[in-house]
């Protein structure tokens, strides 16, 4: 697989900068059952506790948490859906980014700061304060160029490597699901 160059990912973003800012779409909806594996859904719950439902979010550990265990503040990743198209090129490579959610929809810090409610189908999460980056898993994937890329200054403006969320009120998702900036 050739992985893009920074001059081609940095071509791509002014697409990046016209997603739309209130409202957006859901594109993809992918849970990982077992470590390095992944499913497609057209279909999801998300709950309060327990995030996507089928997903291992909760039986992942984080260095983040002060007991080690799964991060309530990082249940769910989302990804806005231009940059993974840009980095990843072909959408069967989209779900290798490790997100749950793929999303048509601006989500820089300008646009959704922490602590920022998005209704998406019947469910509504909130946007944290913790940040998502390219780890290792992303850059073998995807090339040093798109792990720089995504971690830039810039990058982490515009949140290219996405963003991390809760569930506040749980609820069904589905592919075409518009989302909606609630506050």
């Amino acid at each position: 697989m050739t992985h893009r160059t920074i001059a081609e990912l940095e071509a791509g973003l002014e697409r990046i900068r016209q997603s739309p800012k209130d409202e957006g779409i859901l594109e993809l909806i992918v849970r990982r059952p077992l470590v390095g594996e992944r499913e497609s859904l057209d279909q999801g719950f998300l709950d309060v506790a327990d995030g996507l439902i089928g997903d291992t979010w909760r039986a992942r550990a984080s260095s983040r948490s002060r007991d080690g265990k799964a991060h309530p503040d990082m249940q769910l990743n989302i990804i806005n859906s231009r940059v993974i198209a840009l980095i990843a090129g072909d959408r069967a490579r989209w779900q290798l980014a490790g997100d749950q959610l793929f999303v048509d929809m601006d989500l820089s810090t300008a646009n959704l700061p922490a602590w920022t409610e998005i209704a998406i189908g019947s469910a509504v999460v909130q946007v944290t304060d913790q940040p998502h980056t390219g780890c290792g898993k992303f850059t073998t994937r995807f090339g040093v160029d798109a792990a720089a890329f995504v971690n830039s200054t810039l990058g982490r403006e515009l949140c290219l490597r996405g963003i991390n969320a809760k569930v506040i009120q749980p609820g069904s998702v589905r592919v075409g699901d518009r989302l909606r900036k609630l506050s």
